[in-house]
Parts: C-alpha cells; structure tokens; sequence
C-alpha cells in the first residue's frame, strides 16, 4: 500500500528542539515540519493544514495563547502545547482556549509521541469517523494514511490524499467547496473551486472503474461532493 506520512508542525524558535525532534519525528514515520515564530507558524497551517501542530507557548513575536487563538479560528487538528514546569496557569488557559494537551520542557520524545498518537486518535473519533473506511473494493485507512484499490496500492500526491481523506473522514455527508478547499488548501484559497475540480478528477481517475459516472467521490452540483462508503 501507499503510505502517506503525517505531517507535524513544530513551532518553536529553539533551534535544539528542532534539531532532536525532528529526526525523532521521522523516525517516527512523520513529515516534521518546522517554524521558529507564531507567523510563519500560522502561515504554515493556513497555506496546507498539518495533521497535528506542536506549539510552544514562548514566542518571539506573539504570545503562545495568542497563536493557539489565532490558529483555532480556521484550524481543527490537533496542537500539542510546549511549556515550562513554572506555566502552570498558562498550561491551564491554554487547554482553555482549544489545546489538546501539553508536554512541559524539558521532555521525553517519548512521551510527546505517545501524546501526538492520542490526540491524533481524539480528531478522528471527534469526526466520527472509523479508522479503516471501505467502499467497494477501495480501503482507506485514516490512522496509518494507507490507500488500496483491489489489494493493490493507490498511488496519490500528497494534496490527493489529504482531499481524500477529508472527504472519507466526512461519514457520508456532503463537504462543500469552502470546506475543502479550507482543510486541504488553505482559507486563502476557498474561492479556487475550479482547481477543486481539477483534484476530484484526479481521485476518480485512480479510484473508480468509470471515471465519468463516479460511484465513490460523489459531486452535489453547486454545493460540494461526498464519499460514498459502504
């Protein structure tokens, strides 16, 4: 099968955490993603949403609070909040403001792994959707990112997936263009429904048998499109 690796945003602007967690990431089976300040962090989201975001409450340019503000106006994934032992009460507002958990430094990879595994598992169960969905003779499996058509792997991009796997992840129901187009490319881009189209395309021509009359990736003409799973 196809994997595709869950990519971690990791803001923080001390270069030693990148360097040691990101070989950890990948060692992991994750595509570390890195930045040193809330704007290029948020920019990072908002440009193609990450699986999960691990944010340090310690900014150079804006409060950490402020960033996980920020960030859950238009991001829904999970952030992993970093902070020292003496933050207690701003571990506690941030939890407050929409944080999943928190790792106080200095950490064990270990234990952020174990908690990055959890709260990816919560997003899942927050969406309702199951960890393996089959329509067909096509499989996705949402926890280990893997795709399969007839036992054989679906080679997808990267976007593709991740259009995919929202569309799956929506139990059935209709996804509209702006939801799409927010999850998988940005807020910047919701007005782009023809390059929507174009990745639609895409997913029909490597999952179904008639690419013309789709079975599985369903357009709601005017609205957005749904998976059809079994």
């Amino acid at each position: 099968m196809s994997a595709h690796k869950p990519r971690i945003l990791v803001i923080d602007d001390e270069p030693q955490i990148h360097r040691f967690l990101g070989p950890a990431l990948e060692a992991a089976g994750y595509e570390p993603l890195r930045a040193e300040t809330a704007a290029d962090g948020l920019a990072a989201i908002a440009n193609r949403a990450p699986d999960a975001v691990v944010l340090d409450l310690g900014l150079p340019d804006l409060d950490g609070k402020q960033a996980l503000i920020r960030a859950r106006a238009f991001y829904e994934g999970p952030i992993i909040i970093l902070s020292a032992r003496d933050m207690e009460m701003e571990k506690i507002e941030a939890l407050d403001l929409g944080a999943d958990d928190y790792v106080e430094k200095p950490f064990h990879v270990g234990e952020l792994l174990a908690r990055l595994r959890v709260a990816m598992r919560h997003a899942l169960n927050r969406e309702g959707a199951p960890a393996l969905i089959k329509a067909g003779d096509i499989e996705i499996d949402l926890v280990k990112r893997l795709v399969s058509r007839g036992g054989e792997p679906v080679r997808l991009s990267p976007r593709e997936y991740d259009l995919l796997a929202k569309l799956a992840a929506g139990g059935g129901k209709v996804l509209t263009h702006r939801q799409l187009l927010t999850a998988v490319w940005g807020p910047a881009n919701v007005e782009d429904v023809q390059y929507l189209r174009v990745f639609v395309g895409h997913l029909r021509q490597k999952l179904e048998a008639d690419p013309a009359n789709p079975r599985y990736v369903v357009t709601e003409p005017g609205v957005g499109y749904r998976f059809m799973a079994d």
